[in-house]
């Protein structure tokens, strides 16, 4: 339930300072000044110092009442078992995994999608963490600055500031951060450790496989909304067994013309499946668009399939890839 509705207070932090930095920080560890030791106030490890996204921040102790907002976060502090430090989550865009359906079902939906300002301080949040940078939207007043004059301490899902290609170097690295910022790196490590066993099996699974061209279908009408190259949706096709014939766009997600499309020639299109177009209409879409009626993938029917959970920045990436993969070679797929 959420708390009184009043000032939030600073449990966590001592400062969050927003500092001009084109990256967001350093490389899989991503810490900067960590340092601490049992004696530290906090515990162990703390004061804990993390630079995410510009945003420079300093944790006393663990955060005890954080917010998610966007599922890929919410399932990434359930991943690390830190369900019992959640006060909210907000924003699915399909169900929760059934492994933290149990564990979810226990936290405070505080909103469908975004939640008000006025809503979000309701919870009386130390720590909000947001997956897409609209989370910390400054015309609805949950811009990342304004929440620290609050005392609330925030984090943006790397992938939404990455300046390049995402893949499970930054996979690895939010999973770190989240754990290290909660005092628990030892879980980061281990699921980590378990997440590289399992894309090396795939990656021995594929070797040698042909990869088929492949159109991410997110949406669109006039133009297509596409995955381009530097989301962790191109690695996952990649590893998949695949090759993003939008790889060059210089962004996670674009538009592009029907024309470029055609274009391309793929032979597999992907389809995110999210909201509230269901995948059969997306496909009647495509099938019926006369233009798209020579394009390899639309003439041979081949589809595949994955929610939009699965194709951000998440713990789901090794799995998505197996889904992925099990897609676009039938003939391999895992047993």
């Amino acid at each position: 339930m959420p708390g009184p509705r009043r000032a939030p207070r600073a449990l966590a932090a001592t400062a969050a300072l927003l500092l001009p930095l084109t990256a967001c920080g350093a490389a899989d560890g991503g810490q900067t000044g960590a340092k601490g030791g049992k004696d530290a106030k906090g515990g162990e490890g703390f004061p804990y110092t993390v630079t995410n996204c510009g945003v420079k921040t300093t944790f006393e102790q663990p955060p005890e009442r954080a917010v998610t907002m966007n599922q890929h976060v919410t399932e990434v502090m359930l991943a690390l078992g830190l369900e019992d430090r959640m006060a909210g989550t907000a924003f699915l865009d399909d169900k929760i995994l059934p492994e933290y359906r149990a564990a979810y079902d226990q936290i405070e939906v505080v909103a469908d999608e975004y939640p008000s300002y006025e809503k979000l301080i309701a919870t009386s949040p130390d720590f909000v963490y947001g997956g897409y940078a609209s989370a910390f939207d400054k015309g609805s007043g949950r811009e990342r600055a304004a929440l620290a004059k609050d005392g609330i301490t925030t984090r943006l899902n790397v992938e939404g500031c990455t300046d390049g290609p995402v893949g499970v170097r930054e996979m690895r690295k939010e999973l770190r951060e989240v754990a290290r910022t909660f005092g628990v790196p030892e879980r980061a490590e281990k699921l980590i450790a378990e997440q590289e066993k399992q894309l090396a099996a795939t990656a021995e699974r594929l070797k040698g496989a042909e990869k088929p061209a492949v159109f991410v279908f997110d949406s669109g009408d006039s133009s297509a909304f596409t995955a381009g190259g530097h989301g962790i949706g191109n690695d996952l096709i990649s590893r998949a067994g695949g090759r993003n014939v939008f790889a060059g766009l210089d962004k996670s997600f674009g538009d592009v013309s029907w024309e470029k499309v055609v274009e391309r020639k793929p032979e597999v299109v992907v389809i995110y499946d999210y909201g509230g177009t269901p995948v059969a209409a997306k496909k009647k879409q495509l099938l019926n668009d006369p233009a798209l009626k020579d394009v390899p993938a639309i003439k041979n029917e081949r589809f595949a399939v994955l929610p939009l959970s699965s194709a951000v920045l998440g713990p789901r990436v090794p799995d998505a890839v197996d889904e992925l993969a099990d897609q676009l070679h039938p003939d391999l797929a895992a047993k």
